[in-house]
């Protein structure tokens, strides 16, 4: 298992929150691990995701949305985290009854190989209990 002691990741959903500055979307105790935590990780799918609601129209900014994630990576603490092979290969393997959504999947498998916790208002991972989410 690779990263760092403190790293925590961040749900495409809570990146996007908190970069727009829209923190009162994001619970008080997800929002004090964030400011606490030297390390915040993005996982690529992430981009794809948010690139993915901006093609679909489900999403709008006031910028080109490659713009966009150019500057959202560049935030204190954020570390792109690449989706490597072990990573895809993990996402098929998620033990339990987690959705079928690939971003998700992707996103939980990142933490599951590095150990770290994720922050995620998804009921449905929240519930899963095979990481631990903080929320």
């Amino acid at each position: 298992m690779g990263g760092l002691r403190e790293l925590i990741v961040l749900d495409t959903h809570v990146w996007l929150f908190w970069v727009n500055d829209n923190k009162e979307l994001i619970s008080q105790k997800a929002l004090a691990a964030i400011n606490k935590s030297e390390s915040l990780g993005v996982s690529a799918i992430s981009c794809w995701e948010i690139a993915m609601l901006v093609a679909k129209q489900k999403l709008a900014f006031n910028m080109d949305v490659q713009d966009w994630v150019n500057q959202a990576l560049k935030y204190p603490g954020i570390r792109l985290i690449g989706v490597d092979a072990e990573t895809a290969v993990l996402s098929t393997r998620l033990p339990g009854d987690l959705h079928g959504d690939p971003a998700d999947r992707m996103i939980v498998a990142t933490c599951m190989k590095h150990n770290a916790p994720l922050i995620s208002k998804d009921k449905t991972i929240r519930s899963w209990g095979q990481i631990k989410v903080i929320w």
